[in-house]
């Protein structure tokens, strides 16, 4: 066990609400997403896809009319709904999600709702047309600045004075980069969307954070100027101190990639890897890592795949379409498909029940190399346990069939680790036929 430096739970900024009022500002700003997502629930399971035959009503067109909402509003509180975890899709339908049956009673299931909305604001908000993708992603991954002076400030800020802090960090950016031209090549006129966009797509942010509840935007003295929300300033500052845990932790994970925040994290139990897990996202953009932790996922290393996944459980609702993209990736396929089996609200120990025989086959070899790899003879010779097949020889036949690239050193690593010699000899010849390309 990695030792971890003791420290004492912080307190929040004074004046900060308690999280029975900031539960009940949440409540309220996901007030319609409850209604819709009541409305499905009531509705059997709402389909999503327009229903065929004559007569047949979008079910848009009929939660609105039942909820007396414009079709618009409709459409927002069903995104809200789904990225705060009060729906789950299955397919073309929708279910209530647990979030929605805990809504009423546990304040900490709201709140984690809310911050799962904070989170994913660009995705409820559509960026302004004609703007380049790579500007738009810019302006995210330099937000957390503006947020910080925003929350350090304790009070509204000029948008002129935010506007500045954003362009600094967007050519700090630009700079860690090194976005240098070659020497061949002129350099390019200004792009529209460098820094003379920078106003328009600053405004998109906080109109964007603002309708999350995240801030309010007012007119005064002829200024604008933004001020955090309670919920806003409570949610900052707990990303802040998340950032604290993990530069104070003896790895400090923060400044590291995310194979080596995973590795640091091997040896912790699931409570504080979480933590540091949360830590090591709050600091970066959730695009960037959610890419960075999926391309760690695709090496070579089965234990730091695993734990890749276990990280995106905590990202939620905004790596849903980057991890349903890997189910076409054989060796992401049964981690993507037990990580949307959660998502979507199954309990993990009957979420294996959407693998195939050969796919939970595949997950154990995987599995078995991580131990193989990192573990303890003892803990391979305990995973024959968590087998599907019955038997031994049953579980070599089909090791066999899936073709997993590390068969064989699996194989090899338990008969050196078994104690029952018959059985090892076993392993060992199916080894060695796996090898050999052998029946």
């Amino acid at each position: 066990m990695t030792t971890r430096r003791t420290r004492p739970a912080p307190r929040p900024p004074e004046g900060t609400p308690p999280r029975a009022e900031l539960a009940r500002q949440a409540r309220h700003v996901l007030a319609d997403a409850v209604r819709i997502a009541r409305w499905a629930a009531v509705e059997g399971g709402a389909r999503t896809a327009p229903r065929t035959g004559p007569g047949a009503v979008p079910p848009q067109e009929r939660a609105a009319a039942a909820l007396d909402l414009t079709p618009g509003q409709v459409r927002a509180g069903w995104d809200r709904a789904r990225l705060a975890g009060l729906v789950e899709l299955h397919g073309d339908t929708a279910r209530p999600g647990w979030r929605l049956h805990a809504w009423d009673r546990d304040d900490s299931a709201v709140l984690r709702g809310w911050v799962a909305l904070f989170d994913a604001w660009s995705l409820v908000h559509p960026a302004p047309e004609g703007v380049a993708p790579s500007a738009v992603a810019e302006v995210v991954e330099a937000l957390p600045q503006v947020l910080s002076l925003l929350q350090l400030s304790q009070g509204p800020v000029l948008v002129p004075a935010l506007l500045d802090l954003l362009g600094q960090r967007v050519e700090e950016l630009r700079g860690e980069r090194c976005e240098v031209p070659a020497p061949e090549q002129a350099p390019e006129a200004p792009a529209e969307d460098g820094a003379d966009g920078l106003p328009a797509l600053l405004d998109w942010a906080l109109e964007g954070l603002a309708a999350v509840g995240a801030l309010t935007l007012d007119l005064g003295a002829g200024e604008r100027h933004a001020t955090l929300t309670p919920l806003g300033n409570w949610a900052v500052w707990v990303k802040l101190e998340q950032i604290c845990v993990a530069a104070q932790s003896p790895a400090g994970n923060i400044e590291q990639s995310a194979g080596d925040m995973l590795r640091g994290c091997a040896r912790l139990t699931p409570g504080p890897a979480r933590d540091e897990y949360r830590a090591w996202l709050a600091a970066r953009t959730l695009s960037s890592a959610v890419a960075e932790l999926l391309a760690v996922a695709r090496g070579e290393d089965a234990l730091l795949r695993g734990l890749a996944f276990e990280a995106l459980r905590v990202v939620g609702a905004p790596a849903e379409a980057e991890v349903r993209a890997t189910v076409a990736e054989p060796s992401l396929r049964p981690y993507a498909l037990l990580w949307l089996a959660e998502y979507e609200g199954a309990d993990p120990d009957d979420a294996q029940e959407v693998l195939t025989r050969e796919e939970a086959t595949w997950l154990w070899v995987d599995t078995a190399a991580a131990v193989a790899d990192h573990g303890e003879s003892a803990l391979l010779v305990r995973h024959l346990d968590s087998a599907v097949q019955g038997t031994v020889p049953a579980l070599l036949d089909e090791i066999r069939a899936v073709g997993h690239p590390r068969t064989v050193q699996v194989l090899v690593a338990l008969a050196a680790a078994h104690p029952d010699p018959a059985l090892a000899k076993a392993v060992r010849r199916a080894a060695f036929q796996v090898h050999t390309g052998g029946a």
